[in-house]
């Protein structure tokens, strides 16, 4: 297995919440939930900590060991919880969190897992490739968007309109008929998206945090077949780079509304 990624924070100044990391067998991808100003966090602990400490973790199992993955996840957030049940409230809502992706290539088959709003493509040499995310956020989300989208970004009322609306999802984080991501209670691992593929069926793999597949799903730049070929000819980097230029175009979200200007981005490209 081969692997390019790149990835960017959203602002320079700012550490990026992302975290991806390979073995020579596996590839873990991770988006940690930006909590924004105004809302409290009972936790010490940063969101980067967290999906880089339990991307590292996931890593480290899944070189150790050929058990399911939901079985590992569920291994690694409750290591992960451990490190910190003892110094934070972790029954607060705004215990860090993130989405996750591990892919892990065995001899004949790929298995896959998906936590989350982050996207998995696999190039199985169709027109069409096969596209997996976890869309629950999203269903959850549409309800609640309308004040926030209807503000310019930049000005004290969005801004006052996204703590509201990060708020509001946080009460349907990890529980049934809302949205599973990694937080602290291992139990959501039960609620991945999981499969299996022939590793002949498959030509490469993409994973990308929401900030990169905005590209598609938000931007329209472009398909994702078209996704695909950028990755192939130029690189990761360049569809990052594709997305900031739409972002700088519509710094307010006059076109394009979001809860943010800019989100940290991530791309993994795996060739088999």
């Amino acid at each position: 297995m081969r692997v390019a990624f790149a990835s960017e924070p959203a602002y320079p100044d700012r550490p990026n919440e992302d975290f991806t990391g390979a073995t020579a067998d596996a590839i873990v991808l991770l988006d940690g939930a930006s909590i924004p100003p105004g809302v409290t966090s009972a936790c010490s602990h940063s969101v980067r900590w967290y999906s880089h400490t339990l991307g590292s973790t996931l890593l480290a199992e899944m070189a150790q060991s050929a058990g399911p993955l939901p079985e590992l996840l569920a291994q690694g957030i409750k290591h992960v919880t451990s490190l910190h049940d003892f110094t934070c409230d972790l029954t607060h809502g705004g215990s860090p969190s993130a989405t996750v992706i591990m892919l892990r290539q065995a001899a004949d088959h790929l298995d896959w897992l998906v936590l989350g709003d982050s996207t998995l493509i696999l190039d199985t040499g169709t027109p069409e490739p096969e596209v997996i995310c976890d869309d629950r956020l999203e269903q959850v989300a549409a309800p609640h968007r309308a004040r926030l989208d209807s503000l310019l970004g930049g000005t004290p009322e969005h801004a006052e309109a996204r703590r509201e609306y990060v708020e509001t999802l946080g009460q349907y984080r990890n529980r049934d008929g809302g949205f599973w991501v990694a937080s602290t209670d291992p139990l959501a691992a039960d609620h991945a998206l999981t499969g299996t593929i022939p590793t002949d069926q498959v030509h490469g793999a993409a994973l990308l945090t929401d900030g990169a597949a905005d590209a598609i799903s938000r931007y329209g730049l472009m398909t994702w077949a078209q996704l695909l070929d950028v990755l192939t000819q130029d690189g990761p980097a360049e569809l990052i780079r594709q997305v900031r230029e739409a972002e700088r175009s519509d710094p307010q979200g006059k076109r394009w509304p979001r809860s943010k200007p800019h989100d940290d981005a991530t791309t993994a490209y795996c060739l088999f």
